[in-house]
């Protein structure tokens, strides 16, 4: 018994920890199709999946990189988009000059989070 409680403890430092180091940003979304990108070509990834800004794109190093993103609230003076939960997308593309958001998720990855009426919504995520 005393061991499952270390083993709580520990998990929830762990969660706490991992959340104190999640970024801040906004995302947005796209529609298919979903190919061709940047990182893949013609190869089909899912639905799952998402564009990179410049922020974190490194120079073609985000692909293939998964990220948990989180829907925080609205970019305006809204209502609140957010459904709550979590999302797990991987970046299979670059989204380029002008994109609006730090992630770019599929229709199908931001509709989980937030309502898509909402266009752009404030995030939290974390690799």
């Amino acid at each position: 018994m005393e061991m499952r409680v270390l083993i709580v403890c520990v998990g929830m430092l762990i969660c706490q920890f991992l959340v104190a180091f999640a970024h801040k940003g906004t995302a947005t979304f796209y529609t298919p199709p979903y190919i061709p990108s940047a990182c893949n070509g013609k190869k089909e990834e899912g639905v799952m999946i998402a564009a990179a800004s410049e922020a974190i794109w490194d120079d073609k190093a985000a692909c293939g990189r998964r990220y948990r993103v989180r829907c925080i609230g609205a970019t305006n003076h809204g209502g609140n988009p957010c459904r709550g939960g979590s999302v797990v997308v991987k970046i299979v593309d670059f989204c380029p000059s002008g994109c609006q958001g730090t992630i770019d998720l599929s229709q199908e990855a931001f509709a989980m989070i937030a309502d898509p009426d909402a266009g752009k919504i404030k995030i939290k995520f974390t690799q």
